[in-house]
């Protein structure tokens, strides 16, 4: 399997070197050459373990790694979630709910994470060489790409978060890890901020070949690919539990990696009947699937921090798709809306975007509103993402498809909301060892060359 830009001027590489890539140099993002069609693998597939399904769908893309090492690769990178399913479905109501926060850091980042850690390393073990990774975080990615890497050799980590904008619990989850090769930077701005600051970075093709710089954010496949994966378990699961032929996914969003990897399973033979994108007050994505319109507004902070974001990095992957594959009118949405800030997309015969794509939009009142309902009906605590989710679930139900509602993050990660919502605190072990340990951080102003040459001084 090779890879190729959306941007269409960079020559195909294979998986190891897309995973070393990150970012593509002409400034697109890595696919692949074409989806393999998997629909006649569903019912062999449906019997498999998580991990055994994640080797599978993986090997199916990573034909540069010999089988026996991508297999214990993926063994090792869900050895450290506390779950035998790794990504179990509890129901809820109406909905089963796919809890995606039994890794490391209680967050559906590790799912990916803890595999491209691993995969890193065993890349440079045999590749040699060092690897700089270069990140931006609105929450959860910071301390998954964290833990994912801590102490790992010829890696160093530096994550970039807006200064005061994620909760304080993620935070602490990066900011305590001490390691040596582990570098928290916090910008005096907000997500788009951190995101734009590493995007240029990773455009400069010279500084980021001088420096070894890599990424961790969901701009590399490899995390879109790991993603993948739970769609296709859940799907098994709930399909078997209700005799349903298909199902609808909810997924709350922000970057669209999430439910772009539930498109791409789809594309692959999965039978998703529709993919609910959930937004908070930062929409531009819903506005989108609406109205086809995709135009920046100024980001709001919100109790879903993860979500607030006004350019989602993975919307690029979506609408090269869209736009037939055409890699050079991608290249001209694309430049139109980093001069203007939006950019248009014809609906079709039904008045809509993408007949797979319904959205809406969950705001502090409805997550609010959704937490409290969940936990006084069937005793079941959601965090204000998966609530957001949820909440626009309700409002999308089937009669024929089953609804999975991902669960991102556990709710301890979020007292405060928590508290305010139900009047008493959920609690985790691994979030009440952090109150009193010891952090560190470093302050930064929102601007490329700064960010550039603390690189420099730290490398």
């Amino acid at each position: 399997m090779k890879y190729i830009s959306t941007r269409g001027r960079m020559e195909p590489v294979g998986f190891q070197d897309a995973v070393m890539t990150g970012l593509a140099p002409d400034g697109g993002l890595l696919l692949p050459e074409h989806l393999p069609d998997v629909a006649d693998k569903l019912q062999d597939w449906a019997e498999l373990s998580y991990t055994e399904l994640a080797f599978e769908v993986m090997s199916l893309f990573a034909t540069d790694i010999p089988p026996a090492d991508l297999a214990e690769l993926v063994t090792d990178s869900y050895a450290a979630f506390d779950h035998p399913e790794v990504a179990p479905c509890v129901e809820v109501g109406d909905f089963q709910i796919l809890e995606l926060f039994h890794g490391p850091t209680l967050a559906f980042k590790d799912v990916a994470l803890q595999f491209l850690g691993n995969l890193f390393s065993y890349i440079l073990e045999h590749r040699g060489g060092r690897l700089n990774i270069l990140g931006a975080t609105s929450g959860d990615t910071g301390s998954a790409a964290i833990h994912g890497v801590r102490g790992k050799p010829n890696i160093n980590i530096f994550i970039m978060h807006p200064a005061g904008r994620t909760s304080p619990l993620q935070e602490k989850q990066m900011t305590s890890v001490l390691d040596a090769n582990v570098f928290n930077l916090a910008v005096a701005g907000t997500f788009d901020d951190c995101q734009h600051i590493m995007k240029t970075t990773f455009g400069d093709v010279d500084f980021k070949a001088e420096h070894s710089l890599g990424s961790v954010n969901s701009v590399n496949w490899a995390r879109v690919l790991a993603q993948t994966v739970y769609f296709f378990y859940s799907a098994f699961r709930t399909m078997e539990k209700t005799g349903a032929e298909s199902v609808q996914f909810s997924v709350p969003t922000g970057n669209f990696g999430d439910i772009l990897a539930g498109y791409l399973a789809q594309r692959m033979g999965l039978p998703i009947s529709k993919l609910i994108l959930a937004t908070n007050e930062n929409d531009i994505l819903s506005r989108f699937f609406n109205s086809g319109v995709y135009g920046m507004t100024n980001v709001v902070p919100t109790l879903s921090p993860s979500m607030d974001i006004q350019v989602a990095s993975n919307f690029e992957r979506y609408l090269y798709y869209k736009v037939g594959q055409d890699a050079e009118k991608l290249t001209a949405l694309m430049s139109g809306f980093t001069q203007t800030g939006d950019l248009c997309i014809e609906l079709d015969e039904h008045s809509v975007v993408d007949e797979l794509f319904v959205a809406g939009r969950g705001d502090t009142e409805a997550t609010m509103a959704t937490i409290r309902k969940y936990h006084e009906q069937y005793g079941y605590v959601l965090d204000p993402h998966t609530a957001v989710g949820v909440y626009v679930a309700e409002q999308h139900r089937s009669d024929i498809a089953p609804t999975i509602c991902l669960a991102t993050a556990h709710p301890a990660k979020f007292t405060q909301a928590i508290v305010d919502a139900i009047g008493e605190e959920v609690h985790h072990p691994t979030l009440d060892a952090l109150a009193d340990a010891e952090t560190r951080c470093d302050s930064i102003a929102n601007d490329i060359d700064a960010v550039k040459a603390y690189l420099v001084e730290k490398i």
